[in-house]
């Protein structure tokens, strides 16, 4: 068997980085994608490995060269690499093909080590690499029958996004044998060329033999290995962050937009697992393409839309972009110092600024306070305005209303804004509504200050919403010329505008959360080493016991599992080592705690490993999941 690499191409959508270099020559983690697939194909012990070059061919080959590979290495070159397509590309090598069974590959991919085996090993002659379809990917897709052979090649004009679900992504990875070019592939390769199709992909060959015989060629599913392929340069931050030797800190620093990490399970960011439901996805689906061609209303329009939700006044709210627009607004309001309880989020002390924070921090284990505590130590200071988290963001403890009303009342007697947060505590288990969004209760409160991140209670963080609100309408005026007058986009307000039919689905939702969380929580107790914190949340703050540390379980859990959780080491106001996972689903949780449970009930040997070995890090290492596999398993989730 043999290799064919297509290396040929500009990579013009990578912009400066292929100004002067091949595409192949781009570098991810270091290491050029040609010198990455070269090294993994050396180890399979191949006859030859031939490479199709054109543009900058002559660097190419010779960093290939100074390679020193086992395997020989032949160049074939594309002079007409501008004007032409990989077609033309895999043309120019139909003599190799006719010569030996072939693994096919394009350059610019990076695949993980074993990939290739996959194809080698394959009992099957011709095969091509696939993965299930995902969103982030793009080109060609499969559609395959109960064999596990290709029965369409669909391009972008037939893609029909209604059947994603049963399509595969092609990886660009195939392996054809002698037989299959002789008697199929190359005739038909050739007659393309000859008609003139030179500016083409060779999937087109391969699409009109699945018309003519649709068992000619199986699929090699891949399932959570990782692969990308690299087209610009958003591509190749990806696959950065994916290959890098530091993925776990690249992938944390990203702040979101996982979806385009295959299968990665986010229990860092904070949703509602169940809502919103499928009809009211729907009901979005069909305003659709109106929605995304018409601009959106202005704020005070969107204020009374929100306002009706609320039962509030629009004069007492402002929808904003996500909370975080507002707590930025808010926090250039407060002019004096901002008393803020720890550990907290940090987008209210990164808005006051430090100098400007008076903190407090709960004696507790569990960073629990009451109402008189806070009082008790704000009343020795000069502040201007009390920022209460509740539930508390990481800790998931929750004060109760009633204790809220009473801290509200204390700070309004003295002229301290009470700010509450309360973005949480619709997740409350308390029997009556935590809520403090009503005109009553502002009214009463003019110094109160309710903030409220739809996005993570209603399970629509995409939309990027919140909400603040007061009685104080000079303060809601200020916040509402601070922010842009088209600060929620077109869907974010069908959203506001349609979910009130869908209150219901929201109460059932809540309940069945609720349900799942406790059961959740009750598997987390039986993870050895490890203390969870009572939480009102969706969330769970857990303390890591045993000597492994915080930073190093998520990265374990990252780069050997595929789960991302929030480590908290270095958060200001927790002593010890401290994760924070979100609830979501009960088959998500339940992966969750069995592999937390494998991996701290061997923390100790996991632990001497990494002291002899590695330092930091313990990613991805053979020898440790040997050391794994010798540990004795943890108690069982």
């Amino acid at each position: 068997m043999q290799a064919l690499i297509l290396a040929a191409g500009m990579g013009t959508r990578l912009n400066e980085l292929t100004k002067n270099a091949a595409k192949c020559m781009v570098k991810v983690a270091g290491k050029p994608l040609i010198e990455r697939a070269l090294l993994q194909l050396d180890e399979l012990g191949l006859n030859k490995i031939n490479i199709v070059v054109g543009y900058m061919a002559r660097d190419v080959i010779s960093f290939v060269r100074s390679l020193k590979t086992r395997t020989p290495v032949r160049f074939i070159e594309n002079e007409l690499y501008e004007t032409t397509n990989n077609i033309y590309s895999l043309y120019m090598a139909r003599e190799v093909l006719l010569k030996d069974d072939t693994l096919l590959l394009e350059s610019d991919l990076i695949l993980s080590d074993g990939i290739l085996s996959r194809l080698v090993d394959s009992p099957h002659p011709n095969v091509a690499l696939v993965a299930p379809y995902e969103s982030w990917m793009d080109g060609t897709v499969v559609t395959l029958d109960g064999e596990g052979n290709i029965t369409q090649f669909i391009d972008k004009k037939e893609f029909d996004f209604k059947e994603v679900s049963s399509y595969f992504k092609t990886v660009n990875i195939y392996k054809f044998s002698r037989e299959f070019s002789e008697r199929y592939f190359v005739p038909f390769l050739t007659a393309h060329i000859e008609s003139q199709c030179k500016n083409a992909y060779y999937e087109h060959v391969l699409k009109v033999l699945s018309y003519v015989d649709g068992s000619l060629m199986k699929a090699e599913v891949l399932d959570g290995e990782v692969w990308y392929e690299i087209d610009d340069a958003q591509d190749l931050d990806i696959a950065e962050s994916l290959f890098s030797g530091k993925k776990f800190d690249k992938i944390k620093s990203r702040f979101g937009g996982y979806w385009r990490y295959p299968k990665l399970l986010d229990f860092c960011y904070l949703v509602n697992p169940y809502y919103p439901p499928r009809r009211m996805m729907e009901e979005l689906k069909s305003n659709f393409d109106k929605l995304v061609c018409s601009y959106p209303s202005g704020i005070e329009v969107n204020s009374l839309i929100a306002g009706k939700y609320f039962g509030l006044k629009k004069e007492h709210i402002c929808p904003g972009n996500g909370a975080a627009e507002l707590i930025r607004s808010l926090m250039g309001a407060i002019r004096g110092n901002v008393g803020i309880l720890y550990p907290t989020f940090e987008e209210y002390p990164n808005r006051a600024g430090r100098n400007k924070i008076v903190p407090y921090y709960p004696k507790s284990k569990d960073y629990a306070y009451t109402c008189k505590d806070l009082a008790d130590y704000y009343g020795r200071f000069v502040v201007e305005a009390i920022i209460l988290v509740n539930p508390n963001n990481p800790t998931g403890f929750m004060l109760d209303r009633d204790e809220v009303l009473k801290l509200a009342k204390w700070a309004g007697e003295r002229g301290i804004w009470l700010v509450v947060d309360e973005s949480f505590a619709d997740f409350s288990d308390a029997p009556e509504k935590q809520t403090l969004l009503s005109e009553e209760t502002l009214q009463d409160n003019k110094n109160l200050i309710v903030v409220k991140s739809i996005s993570k209670s209603f399970g629509v963080p995409g939309l990027r919403l919140g909400i603040a609100a007061s009685a104080d309408e000079e303060l809601i005026r200020f916040l509402k010329s601070d922010v842009a007058i088209w600060n929620i986009n077109s869907i974010a307000e069908c959203f506001l505008q349609i979910f009130e039919k869908y209150k219901k689905d929201y109460a059932l939702a809540l309940e069945k959360f609720r349900f799942v969380r406790k059961q959740f929580l009750e598997m987390l107790r039986h993870v050895p080493n490890l203390r969870v914190l009572p939480t009102q949340a969706n969330f769970v703050l857990c303390e890591v016991l045993g000597g492994c540390s915080a930073e190093r379980l998520a990265e374990t859990l990252l780069c050997d599992h595929n789960i991302l959780i929030k480590d908290l080491s270095g958060k200001k106001g927790l002593g010890g080592e401290y994760i924070r996972v979100a609830i979501r689903t009960r088959e998500e949780n339940n992966r969750l705690a069995a592999t937390l449970s494998k991996i701290l009930g061997q923390s100790g040997r996991i632990r001497q490993y990494n002291l002899v070995t590695s330092g930091r890090g313990y990613c991805n290492g053979e020898k440790r999941e040997r050391v794994h596999d010798a540990a004795l398993s943890g108690r069982s989730a």
